[in-house]
C-alpha cells in the first residue's frame, strides 16, 4: 500500500530497490504489505463515501421506491430440497461483509505472527486505548438512552471504520504520518475483534445446536489444517464456505465466522529452502517453457508464501473496491423526508450516537492511550505525539460499517434505525472535523507536524570509534547500516565501492551494522567483524563475508579467519567478547534513534536517504548535498 505521498520509511523506494527488514520484533516487517494496505484502504474510502452518496440521494429522490424494491429481491441457492434463501439486504450483510471480517481476522492473525503485533509490548498502548475507545462511548451512549429499546444500540459507537479513518487522515492529517497510521491501524484490530464478538454473542438469538456443531467442527477442522501445515488454499476455503453456512443456519451472526476463520488461517514468513526452490523451477521453466513445470513452478511459488498472505492478496482489493462500497450503498440510503430528519435531531438515539462516536471515541481513545503512557505501561510509536493521538481518537470516531451493520441488528423498530443512522453520518462529519481541528492546534501551538520516524543520523560519525573508509575528514559522508545475511546489502556493497571510486577522497565512507532478528546469523556475523577489525582487518572480513553469506555460522567464521591470516585462537575468544557484542548493539541503538527500520540504509551526510540505493542514485544524492553545501 504508497502511502498517500509519504516518503518511504524504511530508507528504501519499496517500487524501485529491494531490501530486508525487521520480522520480530517488526516495526516494517516489509514495507509493500503495509504501503498496500493503507493505500487500498485510503482508495476504498472514496469509493465507500461515493456509494453513500449515492444511496442517500437516491433514497431521497423520486426513485426511493426502486431503491427499497431493489434490496428485498429475494435470491435463493437450492441444491437437494435445502439452500439460502435471503434478500439482497440480506445477501450483503450476512454475506458480503462476511468476506469483510474473514479479511480482517486475516490481517489481525498475520500482524500477530510476523507483523506489527509480533512484539507484544507493542500491544499494551494500543490494548488500553481500545478498551477505552469501546467502553467510553457505549457508556456515554447509554447516558442519553439507559433503558428500553434505545438502550440496545450501545454496540453502535463501539467501532472504527478503518477505510474512513484511514481516508480521512489522508485528507485532514500531517503531510507525513505513517507512524500515526500505524498505530491506529493496530488499535482498530482491537476495535474489530471485540464489536465483532459484540455482534456474534450480543446480537444473536434463536441458537440451532446442530449447526453450531457443524461450526465447531469446521473451526476445529482449520485448527488442524493449520498444524499439519496445509498451504493450499482450497481447503481453507471449503472450510469456511461451510462454516459460514453453519453459523448462518445457527442464529449466530455470520460476521463472527468470517473474523473467527481469518484468525485460524496461518501466516509465516518465506522460508529460504522454499524460495530457493521456487526460484530453481522458475529457472527450469525458462529451460523448458513446458505445462508440467510451469504446473510445478506455480506449486512451489505458492508454498513460499503463506496461505494467509495469499488470501489477502486475492481478496483484499474485492473487499475494499466492491464489498464495502455495496454495503454503504445497501444501508446508507436513509429517507430523510416526512419529519424523518427533525425527528431525528431530537431524538436521544440520534445525540447518544454522536456523543459517543465523537466525544466518546476522543476521550476513550485519546486518554486511554496517553495514561497507559504516563502509567508506563508502553510508549507511542517514535514520531507521534500527545497531539497527533488525540487527533487520531477524533477521526476513530467514524464508525460507519461496523456502526450501520449493528444498527440492522440492534433496533427492529424502521424509525429508530434512521434515527441512529442520522448520528453516524452526523457523527462522522464531526469527527472528520474535530481530528482536523486537533491536527491544526498541535502543529501550531506544539510543533507536532508530520508523525513519521526521525530522518535525521542519531549518533555523529566518530573516526575514534566508527569504521571509516576514506579520508577522516572528508567533505562529504555516506553512512550505511547493514546486515552481513542480508542479500540486498550484499549488492548495495558493490554500489558503495562504485560510488567511493568516484568520489576518491571527497567522501568518507562509513559502515555501521544492523543485524535483523529474521537474519539468525547476522549478530555473530557483526561481533566477528569487530573481532578481526581488532587484528586490523576488519574491512577485509567486512568484504569477505558479504562474498560468502551463506557461510556464516561460528565454524565458518572460523575458516574466514584462517583464510585472511589472523590469529584465529584470538579471534575464536573475541568472539564470545561481550564488549564486542556491545558495540554490534550500539549501532543498532543509534539506527533506532535514525528511523532506520531495514537495511540496506543511507544516510547522506546526516539526513536518511530516500529512494533507491544503486550507484547512481546514491552519487547524485551526493553531489546535491555537496551543491546544498557550497551555496
Amino acid at each position: 500500500m504508497s502511502l498517500a505521498g509519504d516518503p518511504d520509511e524504511t530508507g528504501v523506494d519499496p517500487d524501485a530497490a529491494d531490501a530486508c527488514s525487521f520480522a520480530a520484533p517488526a516495526e516494517t516487517r516489509t514495507a509493500s504489505p503495509l504501503r498496500h494496505f493503507i493505500s487500498t484502504e485510503t482508495t476504498g474510502a472514496a469509493l465507500l463515501v461515493a456509494a453513500a452518496l449515492v444511496a442517500l440521494v437516491w433514497a431521497n429522490s423520486p426513485a426511493s421506491g426502486a431503491y427499497e424494491d431493489l434490496w428485498h429481491l429475494r435470491l435463493a441457492v437450492q441444491l437437494a430440497g435445502g439452500g439460502i434463501d435471503l434478500d439482497l439486504h440480506h445477501w450483503v450483510n450476512d454475506g458480503l461483509m462476511v468476506v469483510f471480517f474473514f479479511v480482517i481476522g486475516l490481517e489481525v492473525r498475520r500482524e500477530f505472527a510476523v507483523g506489527e503485533l509480533t512484539d507484544r509490548r507493542r500491544l499494551r498502548v494500543p490494548l488500553v486505548a481500545g478498551l477505552g475507545g469501546m467502553l467510553v462511548p457505549a457508556a456515554l451512549y447509554l447516558l442519553l438512552n439507559p433503558t428500553g429499546e434505545a438502550a440496545a444500540g450501545w454496540g453502535v459507537v463501539i467501532g472504527t471504520d478503518t477505510a474512513f479513518l484511514l481516508g480521512a487522515l489522508a485528507l485532514v492529517g500531517p503531510r507525513v504520518s505513517t507512524q500515526l497510521r500505524i498505530f491506529l491501524l493496530t488499535l482498530t484490530v482491537i476495535d474489530d475483534i471485540v464489536a465483532v464478538s459484540v455482534i456474534g454473542v450480543v446480537y444473536s438469538d434463536g441458537l440451532e445446536p446442530a449447526a453450531l456443531a457443524v461450526a465447531a467442527a469446521c473451526l476445529v477442522l482449520l485448527v488442524v489444517l493449520d498444524r499439519v501445515g496445509e498451504w493450499r488454499a482450497s481447503p481453507y476455503v471449503v472450510t469456511v464456505l461451510v462454516l459460514w453456512i453453519a453459523t448462518l443456519e445457527s442464529g449466530v451472526h455470520a460476521a463472527i465466522a468470517g473474523m473467527v476463520s481469518g484468525l485460524l488461517v496461518p501466516a509465516a514468513d518465506p522460508d529460504r529452502r522454499l524460495v530457493q526452490r521456487a526460484a530453481a523451477r522458475v529457472r527450469r521453466f525458462q529451460q523448458s517453457p513446458l505445462p508440467q513445470v510451469q504446473r510445478q513452478a506455480r506449486r512451489e511459488l505458492n508454498r513460499a508464501v503463506s496461505v494467509n498472505e495469499r488470501l489477502q492478496e486475492v481478496l483484499h482489493g474485492w473487499t475494499s473496491f466492491v464489498v464495502v462500497p455495496v454495503f454503504a450503498l445497501a444501508n446508507a440510503g436513509i429517507d430523510l423526508r416526512d419529519g424523518v430528519l427533525r425527528d431525528a435531531l431530537g431524538s436521544p438515539i440520534t445525540w447518544g450516537v454522536v456523543l459517543g462516536l465523537v466525544l466518546g471515541k476522543l476521550l476513550g481513545i485519546g486518554l486511554g492511550a496517553l495514561g497507559a503512557v504516563r502509567l508506563g505501561a508502553g510508549e507511542l510509536p517514535e514520531g507521534v505525539g500527545a497531539g497527533h493521538t488525540l487527533a487520531g481518537a477524533a477521526l476513530s470516531g467514524i464508525g460507519f460499517t461496523v456502526s450501520l451493520l449493528i444498527i440492522g441488528l440492534a433496533f427492529d423498530d424502521q424509525r429508530m434505525q434512521d434515527e441512529a443512522k442520522v448520528g453516524v453520518l452526523l457523527a462522522a462529519v464531526l469527527a472528520a472535523a474535530l481530528g482536523w481541528l486537533v491536527f491544526a492546534v498541535a502543529a501550531r501551538f506544539f510543533d507536532q507536524r508530520d508523525a513519521a520516524l526521525p530522518t535525521t543520523l542519531a549518533e555523529p560519525v566518530d573516526p575514534a570509534t566508527d569504521h571509516v573508509a576514506g579520508p577522516p575528514d572528508a567533505p562529504l559522508t555516506l553512512v550505511e547500516y547493514f546486515d552481513y545475511e542480508c542479500p540486498f546489502c550484499a549488492r548495495a556493497t558493490g554500489a558503495a565501492r562504485e560510488v567511493r571510486r568516484h568520489f576518491g577522497d571527497r567522501l568518507r565512507y562509513v559502515a555501521r551494522h544492523l543485524p535483523l532478528a529474521v537474519h539468525p546469523h547476522a549478530v555473530l556475523a557483526g561481533v566477528a567483524a569487530e573481532a578481526a577489525g581488532r587484528q586490523g582487518r576488519f574491512w577485509e572480513m567486512h568484504d569477505l563475508l558479504f562474498s560468502n553469506q551463506d557461510r556464516l555460522s561460528r565454524a565458518d567464521l572460523l575458516e574466514h579467519a584462517a583464510t585472511l591470516g589472523l590469529d584465529v585462537d584470538r579471534f575464536a575468544a573475541d568472539l564470545d567478547d561481550p564488549a564486542l557484542l556491545a558495540r554490534v548493539e550500539r549501532d543498532e541503538t543509534s539506527a533506532a534513534g535514525g528511523g532506520v527500520r531495514g537495511t540496506p540504509t543511507f544516510f547522506v551526510g546526516t539526513e536518511r536517504h530516500q529512494g533507491p540505493y544503486d550507484a547512481r542514485s546514491l552519487i547524485a544524492a551526493l553531489e546535491a548535498a555537496a551543491q546544498r553545501t557550497r551555496s
